[in-house]
């Protein structure tokens, strides 16, 4: 166990400038997360919710369009427990969904818009999702996932709705329902749910565990809601008055990354605009939307910043934050030359709702006090347990050393689908990420002991890899690992190494297995290089060595 010493250091340094922050937000209110929204309508009802793509909505439209989706979903029989899922970009409906499944009492299981039917197949089906909510492109790929899952309806949206561009919906199949037609079509009038916030769902999100394999993430309302207060709310606390209800957001994350979808909750909480950009990878769109609104805090990916430093930015007065992967030193500090503002990053999983660390020394300078930026992941947020563990002896290590991080707080899920505690051990959540602590309690992220690659932010599972891989009759053995991409400082790319059928040597290319994957996968997950040998290393339990394969390829040149 921490001794007394050590038990969360890091509060001495919650500060932002000359402030203080609290030690301890306790008791978090035991609240149904959509209740952030209807309070945001009822204090700010005309100010602007969303503005995109030159369409806004106001706190007043958003709730009652909430309402009035949430009152179709009960009509087709979403009741309590429920999963809905949704298969969204960065949009108004992705928002509208949430908040309308949260208040039929159902659970949200967003899905990434990039899945193939396979993955698809797998998470909505684990789920037992009998609605899906999607883009009129990709009706056809869940109608013929239809049969291997439990869906019963679609509900179907167009990339122009909610804009100035906005079309006529075409006929739709049996089962199939226009998003648009639903809410006009249905009374503002949301079912009236019983919700217990710390036992009851609100998010199954999917992610990778120890293993790969993707698993369920149960977070429950109490999960989301108290994040949240732990986030910004909090790290801006002493400047509330000056924000809430009055300023920007933009995010530039996609809204089904937990990151994104986290920053969505927060602008909501506090009444904010929120900026939303379409697509994540239009880097000139995001730097059009800081240049001529300048909201007063952006989210964004390493990757879009690492694009960002190279354009012509004026200087801004604009707070950027960074998540999802590691954030390089001097991509930070390109960036925030140019724009004369510092640059923070935060910490967190999926199964952490997804926040548990921000960077304060990088808030601070907003003050106007020149505090010490550490280019750290940050702070433990208040009521976060952190704990580093030397696996070998079980012994927890000092400030310095670097060991195992676990984790336990208010925002750490429930447990993987479908059993409650499952992943945690004694309540704690082993991350699977090696850090070290400061003296101040400021975290730094060592290495990762998951085999695990971080492609722009985008975690894939080499595991998956390797089972695609297989699926390939010249396969043999394969083993699929992250190596750094040389083209995107701090982000990586998917290599392959592959022992061959002996009748298929000298007879199969790269390219052809590049391809097989690419039909497969996501996008970002297909193989780059490819690497053909006579056989793999293997661990004393006759396992693929990843680890050295990994180790081979770091002490290459970098080409």
């Amino acid at each position: 166990m921490s001794t007394p010493e050590l038990k969360r250091p890091w509060v001495n340094s919650y500060r932002l400038g000359p402030y203080k922050l609290p030690q301890s937000l306790e008791p978090y209110p035991e609240l149904p997360l959509y209740t952030m929204l209807d309070q945001s309508a009822e204090m700010h009802p005309r100010s602007e919710a969303i503005d995109y793509c030159g369409a806004r909505i106001n706190y007043s439209e958003l709730k009652d369009y909430t309402d009035r989706l949430a009152c179709a979903l009960a009509g087709f029989g979403v009741k309590k427990s429920d999963k809905v899922a949704t298969i969204l970009p960065t949009s108004p409906q992705y928002i509208i969904a949430t908040f309308s499944i949260l208040k039929t009492g159902a659970v949200h299981v967003p899905c990434s818009i990039l899945h193939k039917e396979t993955e698809l197949i797998y998470e909505i089906g684990e789920s037992a999702a009998e609605t899906v909510i999607c883009l009129e492109e990709q009706v056809d790929k869940i109608l013929a996932i239809q049969p291997a899952t439990k869906i019963k309806q679609i509900i179907t949206t167009s990339l122009t709705d909610y804009t100035p561009d906005e079309k006529l919906r075409q006929d739709l199949p049996d089962g199939v329902y226009d998003f648009k037609t639903l809410i006009s079509s249905h009374e503002p009038q949301a079912p009236e749910v019983e919700i217990a916030p710390r036992e009851d769902l609100a998010y199954l999100a999917f992610t990778g565990g120890a293993t790969g394999v993707p698993k369920g993430v149960m977070l429950t309302h109490f999960n989301r809601y108290a994040n949240v207060l732990q986030s910004m709310a909090w790290a801006m606390s002493k400047l509330e008055k000056s924000i809430h209800g009055k300023a920007s957001l933009c995010i530039g994350v996609p809204l089904f990354h937990s990151y994104g979808d986290a920053a969505a909750l927060f602008g909501i909480y506090w009444a904010l605009k929120i900026i939303l950009v379409r697509d994540p990878r239009d880097t000139e769109e995001i730097t059009k939307i800081l240049a001529q609104k300048r909201p007063f805090m952006t989210a964004l990916v390493p990757t879009q910043i690492m694009k960002l430093s190279e354009q012509d930015l004026p200087r801004l007065p604009i707070q950027i934050l960074s998540g999802a992967s590691y954030l390089p030193v001097k991509v930070r500090e390109k960036l925030s030359a140019k724009l004369k503002m510092p640059i923070s990053e935060g910490y967190g999983l999926t199964e952490t709702s997804p926040l548990t660390h921000l960077d304060l020394s990088g808030f601070s300078k907003i003050t106007g006090f020149t505090a010490e930026q550490k280019y750290s992941i940050g702070l433990p947020v208040p009521d976060t347990d952190v704990k580093l563990i030397d696996e070998e002896n079980g012994r927890e290590c000092p400030p310095g050393e670097p060991g195992h991080m676990y984790i336990k707080g208010p925002q750490v899920m429930k447990g993987y689908w479908p059993g409650e505690g499952a992943g945690l051990v004694n309540g704690w959540l082993p991350t699977g990420d090696i850090a070290r602590m400061d003296e101040d309690g400021y975290f730094y992220i060592v290495d990762r002991i998951k085999d695990m690659a971080n492609i722009s932010g985008f975690k894939v599972y080499t595991s998956t890899i390797d089972e695609i891989l297989h699926q390939h009759p010249a396969v043999s053995m394969a083993a699929a690992i992250g190596v750094p991409d040389p083209e995107r400082e701090g982000s990586e790319r998917i290599k392959a190494f592959i022992v061959l059928n002996e009748e298929y040597v000298g007879k199969v290319t790269a390219e052809e297995i590049i391809e097989f994957c690419r039909d497969k996968c996501a996008s970002y997950a297909v193989p780059g290089q490819v690497e053909f040998r006579s056989n793999l290393p293997f661990t004393v339990t006759e396992k693929i060595f990843k680890k050295q394969l990994r180790e081979e390829e770091l002490k290459k040149p970098q080409q």
